[in-house]
């Protein structure tokens, strides 16, 4: 439950008790900012909102400090912009809660995508407030305020396919409740401007962004070797190991059996060891069940598989065959298909909405949305990932390092294009990063004169770039592809090139649109696992390898 102080009042004068709260506890910024953090004279609230996507939310969410003479903080502007949305999202549950046969579906999970996914977003907004009072680190309250879009992005295209009489107002009510979100991640980068500037630090030799193998700082040493060696738990609470083989030698036959035997919001270790075999389900990891790690047998032993897809009758979203919510999700030696076929469109093997989730030595196979990476942030080292159109897709801040990509051959007439990037607010700190990777053709490829383009903008913002990486000659020379005719977001998206290598990567008849990009060493960097995922602070508890300038 929100704190009273997070909730609204009828009464002038819990309204003013809690401004005058906002004005005392104001936190110092936590992270360096040539932004003041105090608001100058000449800035007022009604000029900062005139910034955000929707001033005359914003001017509702802060009419208080328009019609008195203060200069607060603009952590404090923030945190009553928090406020309001958190009340926004609370009103937009119930209208969830009770869309009922309003909205009809015409695919399976709509309403219950749009409110899982607020309920996260509801957490988010929860513990973005927390950390911006206790004055955590304001990066991570980015990430929280950019799954939140994301989540209402996601809603809306499910709604979109939906009918009923309540269908236009349940999806202008999504619309609506979001817009105090994207106010305050436009008024947090007044403070700690989003990733994109040039970073002070000591440089790797000339052109060089890759440092010694290692894993990102949010992984824990022990995590790390848990993931590195061939390790099962040992050290571990026998308790918090569990075991899934089919011949039921271990504890559970299915692996959804193990996951719902997994404690609920536990801040340790829960481990899962599956065992070889063809495993025909679908698994979902739940929010609540955070910090569950997958042991395989090898990414050729142990599969995961399942055919739900869009052309079947599922959502996008609801149609992978691994679906992972829960915080500190982490898999080695694990395989995850879709089998649907390149006919029934959309089919996701993985999608990951799970915050600090890594994946080691782990493959996943389908065609069109093979791996779908949400939102949060993620991270995946030497895993192969294999489709056609659209398969790496999402809105996460998500490096790939030393993956194998593998296009394969689509169906008549279709094209291939790796990645398709979400991100829909310049202020959102998404993309996509490949780094040390290989896109080399599948064996299905052989004979095939399919394009195949390194990725097409899915939204208007979208934040791809390939690093240092190994290119066949399966790269179509243009290297990227309009998203289709109205050719939008050309001028705004950020896609980048740096350093790579093979025929696929010669850059001379690459496409001339204003927003792709021949990288140098500083643009480079921001797109390292430090700079984009903040790996620095969570993946050395994983025992995953990862590099990243100094």
């Amino acid at each position: 439950m929100a704190s009273s102080l997070l909730r609204p009042s009828s009464s002038p004068l819990p309204t003013v008790c809690i401004l005058l709260l906002l004005l005392l506890v104001s936190p110092p910024l936590s992270e360096s900012s040539s932004s003041p953090s105090v608001l100058p004279s000449s800035l007022s609230a009604k000029k900062l909102c005139n910034s955000t996507p929707h001033p005359e939310t914003c001017l509702k969410s802060l009419n208080l400090f328009v019609d008195i003479n203060i200069s607060p903080s603009i952590l404090t502007f923030l945190l009553q912009t928090l406020k309001s949305a958190l009340s926004e999202a609370s009103d937009l549950a119930r209208i969830l809660g009770s869309a009922g046969a309003g909205v009809v579906e015409n695919q399976r999970a709509t309403l219950q995508d749009c409110w899982e996914l607020h309920q996260i977003s509801l957490s988010c907004l929860r513990k973005s407030s927390s950390f911006v009072l206790s004055g955590k680190k304001l990066s991570d309250v980015r990430t929280f305020l950019s799954a939140a879009l994301t989540n209402r992005a996601t809603c809306l295209e499910g709604l979109a396919a939906a009918s009923g009489p309540a269908k236009e107002t349940v999806a202008g009510a999504v619309a609506e409740a979001y817009k105090s979100v994207s106010n305050a991640l436009s008024i947090l980068s007044n403070v700690a401007p989003p990733p994109g500037g040039r970073r002070r630090g000591r440089r790797h030799p000339p052109g060089s962004i890759s440092g010694s193998s290692q894993f990102p700082a949010w992984l824990s040493r022990r995590d790390r070797r848990l993931l590195q060696s061939t390790d099962e738990g040992n050290g571990y609470d026998p308790r918090s190991v569990l075991t899934v083989a089919q011949d039921g030698s271990g504890n559970f036959t299915t692996i959804g059996d193990a996951v719902a035997a997994v404690p609920n919001n536990s801040g340790d270790r829960t481990v899962i060891i599956v065992r070889a075999g063809v495993y025909n389900e679908n698994v979902e990891i739940p929010s609540y069940k955070t910090n569950v790690v997958f042991l395989g047998d090898g990414s050729n032993a142990t599969v995961i598989r399942g055919s739900r897809s869009v052309g079947g009758g599922w959502t996008t979203f609801r149609s992978a065959t691994l679906a992972v919510a829960g915080e500190g999700f982490l898999a080695r030696d694990i395989a995850v298909e879709n089998a649907a076929g390149p006919e029934n469109a959309q089919a996701v093997a993985l999608r990951v909405n799970a915050d600090l989730s890594a994946f080691y030595l782990c493959s996943f196979s389908g065609y069109q949305d093979t791996l779908y990476v949400h939102s949060f942030r993620q991270f995946y080292r030497e895993c192969a990932i294999s489709g056609t159109v659209d398969f790496i897709f999402g809105n996460a801040a998500v490096v790939f390092q030393g993956c194998a990509i593998q296009p394969r051959r689509p169906l008549p007439g279709q094209f291939n294009a790796i990645t398709a990037q979400g991100r829909d607010d310049p202020n959102e700190n998404t993309g996509i990063s490949i780094q040390n990777c290989t896109v080399v053709a599948a064996g299905d490829f052989a004979g095939s004169a399919t394009r195949t383009y390194l990725g097409r903008p899915w939204r208007e913002y979208s934040r791809t770039v390939f690093m240092e990486t190994y290119m066949d000659s399966v790269v179509d020379p243009a290297g990227w592809r309009e998203w289709n005719a109205t050719r939008k977001g050309l001028e705004t998206v950020y896609y980048g090139e740096y350093r790579n290598r093979g025929e696929g990567a010669r850059t001379e008849k690459r496409v001339d649109w204003a927003g792709h990009h021949l990288m140098e060493y500083d643009d480079a960097v921001e797109f390292t696992v430090e700079a984009l995922i903040s790996g620095d602070g969570w993946l050395e508890s994983t025992s995953f390898p990862y590099d990243y300038p100094v």
